[in-house]
């Protein structure tokens, strides 16, 4: 027994010593033989790479801006020639994403867009990024061009079946990059507006804390915060809407001199409970924090003005924060050092959209007034994603909104993967929801640039679909040999590189500090495989219900 067990022991010292040596044989060719070789390659693009970031250095990008502003913007307000400047731009566009080119040539567009972009990224400034988008748009269509007209030619009708499906994904990915470039192309950054000196003509609020079934621990911080904002004591009442039906909550808010509002049932959850709480108050404004967000002392005074300097103002928001890592942040140990995943929508995209008066509303953080509210009938109830269904109606009668990129209130993130999952289930299947049953797309009341907006966060909530086409896509190929992409390699990548290269630069520069590209795409990796089917089903099965419940 004792000779078997020596050999294994002989054997797996062997196996140690040969791994050892051929990890250090591996190391020395790398280290003497190719990464010589390696940096002698790439030696004349790092040359290139060092000088245009030296043009980009010496450009005076506070004089051009100037110079943009003075000569773009006064053109630009003369109807007629916007559209002949549009229509010229466009022919331009069509006749170089069309224009046929060889190896040889589209190896030189890339190498142009690659240097362009290369300056352009290290500029800062809204007409930096405008180009950089243009270039990205311009190398997206060259490459969707090629892929239509030139590798749609397949072999079976399985090839056809599943070419069709990854061509169909792609196109998606198409439209939500136009979109977003869209939305977000000249975020507004809005300032707060200054209230009338005179107090006695402020608005009174009515503050509303929706709960269900969190703890008094919760909700107790958030009701004394609200307590305590900057506003006339006659002009501001405090209510805790309490779904769960408590003794110890009612007592709280009669300790604290609040009020305490409970309804029979909990039909329509969140949104039931609010319209429940409007139909018994008469405040101008009224103010909706989730239970466990807490405002800061100037909320109402950073966020009111507006509502007195516009009239047709009927709602602003302010950006969800939280004071605790979502389980994302906790696992990867990149909670404060990397962007929060809902750190695109609050600091760029809603920025973007209140350019366009297309502010959503979050459900939380945000004042809306009570006329136009009551208007389209409260909040709306016929889709789970009540806040953003709100909005749109507002919109769609002619109302204006409002965003302040200032975090005026924090909360808590979601705790457990489970929970954080289950809420991005609901939004996606909300606004899936939203897209059937009220589409903004069909109907009346919003303007171009609105539609687009909303057709972007919709239409971004669908990439889970697209995503498992992109990735078991390969593996047809791998292990099947299908091939469902006509064409020749070195061709395919030398359109589709533009575009993946270009598409990453622009982004990089137009998102800057708001989304950090791996991690972004590591968070929607893992949503993939649970948003996919929620919001398809959504969107098609018309016989299911589309009303929230508790």
């Amino acid at each position: 027994a004792t000779a078997p067990k020596q050999d294994v022991a002989d054997l797996l010292t062997l196996v140690s010593v040969g791994s050892q040596r051929l990890f250090h044989t591996l190391r020395w060719i790398w280290r003497t033989l190719l990464m010589p070789l390696f940096l002698l390659l790439i030696w004349p693009v790092r040359l290139i790479i060092q000088g245009l970031e030296r043009v980009a250095e010496r450009i005076d990008t506070r004089l051009v801006a100037h110079w943009a502003d003075r000569l773009l913007l006064p053109m630009l307000a003369i109807p007629g020639l916007r559209w002949l400047i549009l229509v010229v731009c466009t022919i331009f566009c069509v006749s170089v994403v069309t224009t046929p080119f060889n190896w040889l040539a589209q190896l030189l567009f890339l190498s142009l867009c690659w240097s362009c972009s290369l300056v352009l990224r290290r500029l800062p400034g809204r007409y930096a990024s405008l180009a950089l988008a243009a270039i990205s748009l311009i190398a997206m269509a060259r490459y969707a061009w090629w892929r239509l007209t030139q590798t749609v030619a397949f072999d079976s009708p399985v090839a056809l079946v599943l070419g069709v499906g990854l061509l169909v994904a792609e196109a998606y990915t198409w439209l939500v990059v136009v979109l977003a470039f869209i939305q977000t192309a000249w975020p507004l950054q809005r300032q707060p507006a200054a209230l009338s000196p005179d107090p006695a003509t402020w608005p009174t609020v009515d503050v509303f804390i929706p709960t269900y079934n969190e703890p008094l621990s919760v909700v107790r911080p958030t009701t004394l915060a609200a307590m305590a904002m900057d506003w006339p004591r006659d002009k501001l009442r405090i209510y805790i809407l309490d779904d769960g039906r408590r003794d110890e909550f009612r007592e709280f808010a009669e300790s604290m001199g609040v009020g305490y509002i409970i309804r029979p049932d909990n039909k329509h959850a969140k949104a039931g409970n609010l319209n429940h709480a409007l139909k018994i108050t008469d405040g101008e404004l009224v103010a909706i924090f989730d239970c466990d967000h807490m405002p800061t002392r100037s909320f109402l005074k950073t966020s009111v003005g507006w509502f007195q300097r516009d009239p047709q103002c009927a709602m602003l928001q302010t950006p969800h924060h939280f004071f605790s890592p979502d389980p994302f942040e906790r696992n990867l140990g990149t909670f404060r050092r990397i962007p929060n995943e809902g750190e695109l929508f609050y600091g760029l995209i809603q920025d973007g959209n209140d350019l366009w008066n297309a502010t959503f509303f979050c459900g939380s953080c945000a004042v809306i007034r009570r006329g136009p509210l009551m208007q389209v009938g409260g909040i709306a109830v016929e889709t789970v994603t009540e806040d953003a269904h709100t909005a749109l109606k507002l919109h769609r009668l002619g109302y204006t909104t409002a965003y302040i990129n200032q975090p005026l209130a924090a909360g808590l993130a979601t705790e457990s993967l489970s929970a954080h999952v289950g809420q991005r289930i609901r939004w996606a299947r909300g606004m899936a929801q939203i897209l059937r049953v009220d589409s903004p797309l069909l109907g009346r009341g919003l303007t171009l640039w609105q539609r687009i907006c909303y057709l972007s966060a919709m239409m971004g909530f669908f990439f889970g679909l697209p995503k498992l086409v992109f990735f078991t896509a390969p593996m047809v190929y791998l292990f099947f040999g299908i091939q469902i992409i006509g064409g020749d390699a070195a061709l395919l990548m030398l359109y589709a590189l533009p575009y993946i290269l270009q598409s990453n630069i622009a982004n990089a520069h137009i998102q800057s500090e708001h989304r950090h590209t791996f991690w972004g795409e590591v968070y929607e990796a893992v949503l993939v495989w649970y948003v996919a089917v929620p919001t398809m089903v959504a969107l098609c099965a018309v016989g299911l219900p589309d009303k929230a419940t508790p």
